[in-house]
């Protein structure tokens, strides 16, 4: 650990120039101390470090000296597909391999070539989770991006709408939604879906599996997604909806909402438009379409309307109601 540790520091200098103890501390995820010591270390096996004392001082490498220690191991250059996902790669316990890559990246690279990449990260971040929901606790994220890393066969204690099952996996990938983690595996000879916050336990075995040949983890993820949807939304409701509606559909209810805009008729003279938007069974559906309020009047199908009405009329008991 403290070679690596070494490398990065040294990367660090020869990548960004001079850097004071606490600036390569934090880098480093290490102490300032420490920080102290990797330098007299680096000093001691030749590395040329200048120490410039004062205020403005700091560490810098001598003018001209660039190391060639850059060759990226299989881990590092793995990690790197991972270089926009900062978070996502701390959960799968990368954070560091990612840091060190892409050290060694920029070290390699023309000067011209490495300024424009410290740019574009200076200037973009891409951010995965979704807004206003916090991430699921993934305690067993760790061994099983390690199972999937080493085809390791992985058993499982899981928790699924039905109640509490044991699972001998072979991990094939892991997909992160939304800022949901899921692994995809193959149990009794079937590729499923596991929700990683579901695990209630794990034990990564010693056994080896083969990977099935031709699995195209992203190609499975499109089939799958599109087959979860179709089995979801399975109805269709016909909607009448204000222009703040209109405006809000996207927003809550993401493609469907999307898609149900495009079906829209005219506006009538107050602006509302009538719309057909794929739903959940009844009461999932109820449920959803409660949150457009006011904004919205469910035209059919009957059964639906209908559900709408009891529930608004409950809601308008209740809060006749005075407290």
């Amino acid at each position: 650990m403290r070679a690596d540790r070494l490398l990065s520091l040294l990367l660090l200098l020869q990548n960004r120039g001079r850097m004071t103890a606490p600036e390569l501390a934090a880098e480093l995820e290490v102490s300032v101390r420490t920080v102290y010591r990797d330098v007299e270390a680096l000093i001691t096996s030749g590395v040329p470090v200048c120490v410039d004392r004062g205020p403005a001082g700091g560490y810098r490498l001598m003018d001209g000296y660039r190391t060639r220690l850059t060759g990226l191991t299989d881990a590092e250059a793995g990690a790197l597909f991972l270089a926009g996902m900062p978070g996502p790669a701390r959960d799968l316990g990368l954070g560091a391999v990612l840091a060190t890559a892409q050290l060694k990246l920029q070290a390699a690279l023309p000067a011209d070539a490495a300024d424009s990449t410290r740019r574009i990260q200076d200037r973009f971040h891409l951010d995965a989770p979704a807004w206003f929901r916090d991430a699921d606790p993934v305690p067993h994220l760790a061994p099983v991006a390690q199972a999937v890393w080493e085809q390791r066969i992985l058993r499982a204690h899981y928790r699924r709408w039905g109640g509490e099952v044991h699972r001998e996996l072979h991990p094939l990938g892991i997909v992160l939604k939304a800022g949901l983690w899921y692994l995809v595996a193959r149990a009794d000879g079937t590729v499923r879906t596991y929700r990683v916050s579901r695990l209630l336990a794990v034990d990564l075995t010693d056994e080896v599996f083969e990977r099935p040949a031709g699995f195209d983890l992203a190609a499975y993820w499109e089939e799958s997604s599109r087959r979860l949807e179709a089995a979801l939304h399975q109805g269709t409701a016909r909607l009448r909806i204000s222009p703040r509606a209109q405006r809000l559909l996207p927003m809550q209810f993401g493609a469907l909402g999307t898609r149900a805009l495009e079906s829209a008729g005219p506006p009538d003279g107050d602006g509302w438009v009538e719309v057909e938007m794929a739903v959940e069974g009844e009461a999932v559906a109820v449920s959803d379409l409660l949150r457009l309020g006011t904004e919205a009047e469910v035209l059919g199908p009957a059964g639906l309307r209908q559900a709408m009405a009891r529930a608004v009329a409950v809601l308008a008991e209740r809060y006749a109601t005075a407290s």
